[in-house]
Formats: structure tokens, C-alpha cells, sequence
């Protein structure tokens, strides 16, 4: 039998599906498993040994160059080629439905009531019900695993194996890490202003944690800030980074502090420790476990309908961060036996 499966973003989004891949080869080993995505992020799926195939489309591109849609069907039809069985639209979007359509007739999706956009349903022979309130991994799991008759309880994802999977970085990691302290990871960059933590709160937060601070960044604004904190601390600076590098970055610290964004959640699918900050957005984004906490900021969030101008992530104490971090990194005896 062989399924793909249609995700196409976001990057923090594609992490919380992906885990569903182990449940499903666990029960059908020699199924065949493709999945579609945006070119931008195929990286993010590279060297997974339960995905036989990455297919990319960039449908992004064309909301600045309509022609390219005969080319970006006539890809997705040679896709099509292939012959699937059964597609999973894991997105819920008019543009994810087509696409699913587009590879087959026998499409599975959520139903009209778990999206915002309905419409989408509409393609699909059989629909998952789940509120669209509800936890987005249990979501993701959901709708991928119901069509193949199965069911993933709360305690197998809790119990998940890491799922991101790298090859030897570009760039020399040896260089940024240090082998006498912690290496913290901060993620400070996400879609929407309101969604950062302010610079100057983090700033505050790496003079309250003895570590080794390492940045990333994905454009120019959020290298700006980087810097910005790099001149005013020890903190570093990491280079540009493809999708790999970044793996093997989350991979190799001991800590990740961020905002709700993708790299944050990388860190979950790696099963290394986080911080995830909330602000304009719900905490039932995620999982928490022993090593990945959230803190969320005191206001209200409508995950129907969420508040751009909600800036109260800059309301969450620099203590709890601090506190929690030096509850998640690892003891000087741990780290002295480690090495």
C-alpha cells in the first residue's frame, strides 16, 4: 500500500504530524509513506527512514506569480503518478484539499466542522472529527492515523521516540558549543511581532542563567536582533542556517528557550529540553512533559480567532524563565560524568 501524506506548513506544524509517522510503521511496516510540502521546508523531512519520498510544491510563490499554478499542477500530477492508495490532507486548507485530490480520488481529511476552512471537506471520501480547539498534535495524529484504523493514546506520544533526523552539519558546531558550561539555544524570532519575547527580556534572561547563549536566526530582522543582543552580552550569534544545520544545533544543546514558533517545537520532536513562550497564541499547541514546559503570558486566547495586537508575552517574569531554566539543565556532577 502506498499513501502520501499532504502537510505543507508551517515549520513548527509539520514537527507536531511527523510523529505520527512511528505509530503508523509500527503497525505497517512495509507501507509506503510520501509526503507533500512546501519546497522551503522539504529539508525539515530529509532523512527520515519512515518517509519514502519528499515531494515539494511552492504553492507560496504563487501569490506573487499566478502563472506558475499550470506548473505547480502539472507537478503535483506527475506526483499522481505514482499511484497512492490513499492521501491524508493533514492541513484542512482549500489549497491542501486540491492538492490531495489532485494525487487521488480516495482522500481523507478532517471533517467540516474541525476546520476553518470547510470547503475543504468537501474533497475528501471519508473526514476525522476533531475540534479544532483541541491540542494541535493530537490533531495531526488524529487525522493521519484514524484512516488507517488506528488509534494513538496520549501516553504513546508522551513515550515517542525522536522523529528529526540529521546529516553532519555545514557549519563546525565545535566552535559555538562549550564543553564547560550548558549550551542554551534561543529562539527569538517568530510570524508576528506580538509573538516575541522582548529583546530586552531576553537580554535579562542571559545574564540570569550561567550558560553559553547561542542565537538563531532565519531573515534579516531577526539577525538584527541577534546582534543586538550579542553586543550587549556573551551571547553568540550562530551563522545562517539550512533546515539540517539547525536540527543538528537543537539537537546538541542542552536547552531551548523560544517563542511558539517551529525551531521551538524542533526541539520537542527531538526530545531535548524546552521553553516555549506564550503569548497571542494557546498553549494546547503542544505537549508538556518532565523536559518541555511552557509559560504563558496572563491573557485570554480565542484559538478561533486569534489576537495579533495581543502583546502580553513581554508580561511573563524573566524569574520564571530563569527559575525553570536551571531546573531543566543538566546538574555540573551530570554534565561532569558525561564527559
Amino acid at each position: 500500500m502506498r499513501i502520501a501524506i499532504v502537510k505543507l506548513s508551517a515549520l513548527g506544524d509539520i514537527v507536531h504530524a511527523m510523529v505520527a509517522l512511528q505509530f503508523i510503521k509500527a503497525v505497517y511496516p512495509d507501507l509506503t509513506i510520501d509526503w507533500v510540502v512546501e519546497e522551503r521546508f522539504s529539508g525539515l523531512l530529509a532523512d527520515n527512514p519512515h518517509i519514502d519520498q519528499v515531494l515539494p510544491v511552492n504553492l507560496k510563490a504563487l501569490k506573487t506569480d499566478k502563472l506558475r499554478i499550470f506548473g505547480e499542477i502539472g507537478k503535483v500530477r506527475g506526483y499522481a503518478q505514482h499511484g497512492y492508495d490513499l492521501v491524508i490532507d493533514a492541513q484542512g486548507l482549500i489549497k491542501s484539499a486540491l492538492v490531495s485530490r489532485l494525487l487521488a480520488a480516495n482522500c481523507a481529511g478532517f471533517d467540516r466542522n474541525s476546520i476553518r476552512e470547510k470547503t475543504a471537506a468537501w474533497f475528501y471520501a471519508q473526514t476525522v472529527a476533531c475540534p479544532y480547539d483541541a491540542n494541535t498534535i493530537d490533531r495531526n495524529v488524529k487525522v493521519l492515523t484514524r484512516p488507517l484504523g488506528l488509534e494513538v493514546g496520549t501516553h504513546q506520544i508522551l513515550e515517542k521516540r525522536p522523529f528529526l533526523f540529521f546529516r553532519p552539519p555545514q557549519i563546525e558546531l565545535e566552535d559555538y558549543f562549550s564543553k564547560q558550561q550548558s549550551n542554551i539555544l534561543l529562539v527569538i524570532g517568530s510570524t508576528w511581532p506580538s509573538r516575541n519575547y522582548p529583546l530586552e527580556k531576553y537580554l535579562q534572561v542571559i545574564f540570569g542563567v550561567e550558560a553559553n547563549f547561542l542565537i538563531c536566526w532565519g531573515n534579516e530582522k531577526e539577525h538584527w536582533m541577534a546582534q543586538w543582543l550579542a553586543e550587549r552580552s556573551l551571547a553568540r550569534v550562530l551563522p545562517q542556517m539550512n533546515l539540517n544545520d539547525l536540527k543538528a544545533v537543537v539537537a546538541k544543546s542542552d536547552l531551548v528557550i523560544g517563542n511558539d514558533t517551529g525551531p521551538t517545537h524542533m526541539a520537542w520532536g527531538m526530545n531535548r529540553p524546552s521553553i516555549t513562550l506564550f503569548g497571542p497564541t494557546p498553549v494546547s499547541r503542544v505537549y508538556q512533559t518532565k523536559i518541555n514546559k511552557v509559560l504563558k503570558s496572563p491573557s485570554a486566547v480565542d484559538p478561533f480567532k486569534l489576537n495579533k495586537n495581543d502583546f502580553s508575552i513581554g508580561e511573563i517574569p524573566v524569574a520564571d524563565i530563569v527559575a525553570l531554566s536551571k531546573q531543566l539543565l543538566p546538574t555540573p556532577a551530570a554534565e561532569t560524568a558525561e564527559s
